[in-house]
């Protein structure tokens, strides 16, 4: 268990509670870098039902204490992105009520998965819900945006898609749909991905024109083959590069790949890869096969939605 900040005297307020989703990137294309070195992105994202739960029980301190079995990884508590969101918000709102955030943490860190970003996002929820702060509220949305950029799309944890640098979110009617996640448990940081991607700033990247173009996504309810003939057109252009950061990450999408998936591709900027099935019941098989084989792994059989 990992403690930082002073711990507040108990509070006679209820505890608030929010799960934290982790975010999946059905296709993520870099249309380039931007001359103030951030790179413009469109992404079809979904959510998983795998999840960190975080907790606030107010009181006059704000502090975080991690447990879980994913706590020791991480890292300095302090620097913790549910801190720096609740901080960041502090200097917007007046008075802000914070207190004791204990942050359950099962997802895998650096994973392409936005553990971190899901968390920060469930405190602002928290945060929200315990200062009567709109979820549309523009100071709330500016946090979001200033403390990462998978952040704004978590604090909605609805399927969308996103563009720019993560700031424009258009909701999409995903259909539910089983899948398996797996994480081979190797940290890849952002941006040694991004540098082995090598653009220049100003520069787009190659094959951008049919990003550009809109796409016209399927209606909600339309049947999941409309959605996956769509999204097995997408890519992830940071697949190659994060290969070469990471080889295993070639390893567990051909583990996948080799299970009878209809759809299988790296998350965000890796190592989790995810693979959709046309069934729960396939979807369970692939994930216990995966774990008996490569125990060491983090596998998850559930939905993404």
């Amino acid at each position: 268990m990992i403690v930082t900040g002073a711990m507040n005297m108990k509070s006679t307020e209820p505890a608030l509670s929010e799960t934290a989703r982790a975010k999946v990137n059905l296709t993520l294309r870099v249309v380039g870098r931007r001359a103030d070195g951030f790179h413009d992105l469109e992404s079809v994202v979904a959510f998983a039902d795998c999840v960190d739960r975080l907790t606030l029980t107010p009181g006059t301190e704000l502090s975080l204490v991690a447990g879980g079995p994913g706590a020791q990884e991480c890292g300095q508590t302090a620097d913790n992105l549910v801190l720096k969101a609740a901080r960041l918000l502090g200097e917007r709102v007046t008075n802000l009520k914070t207190g004791v955030f204990a942050l359950d943490k099962h997802l895998p860190v650096a994973a392409g998965i936005g553990g971190g970003s899901a968390d920060a996002a469930a405190a602002l929820r928290l945060l929200a819900r315990a200062n009567g702060i709109a979820i549309g509220d523009r100071r709330l949305i500016e946090v979001a945006r200033l403390t990462g950029a998978d952040v704004p799309v978590c604090v909605r944890s609805e399927a969308c898609v996103m563009t720019g640098v993560g700031e424009t979110l258009q909701p999409l009617g995903l259909p539910a749909m089983p899948a398996v996640l797996v994480n081979p448990r190797v940290p890849v940081a952002t941006k040694d991905v991004f540098a082995a991607l090598g653009l220049r700033k100003g520069e787009l990247h190659l094959g951008v024109s049919d990003v550009i173009e809109a796409i016209v996504w399927p209606k909600t309810g339309a049947p999941t083959d409309d959605w996956l003939a769509m999204l097995a057109d997408g890519t992830n252009d940071l697949e190659a590069p994060a290969i070469r950061v990471q080889p295993v990450i070639g390893e567990v999408l051909a583990r996948l790949r080799a299970t009878g998936a209809r759809l299988s591709r790296m998350s965000g900027s890796g190592a989790t890869c995810f693979a959709i099935f046309g069934n729960e019941a396939d979807a369970r098989r692939a994930a216990q096969t995966i774990r008996l084989d490569r125990p060491q792994w983090w596998a998850h059989a559930g939905t993404l939605s």
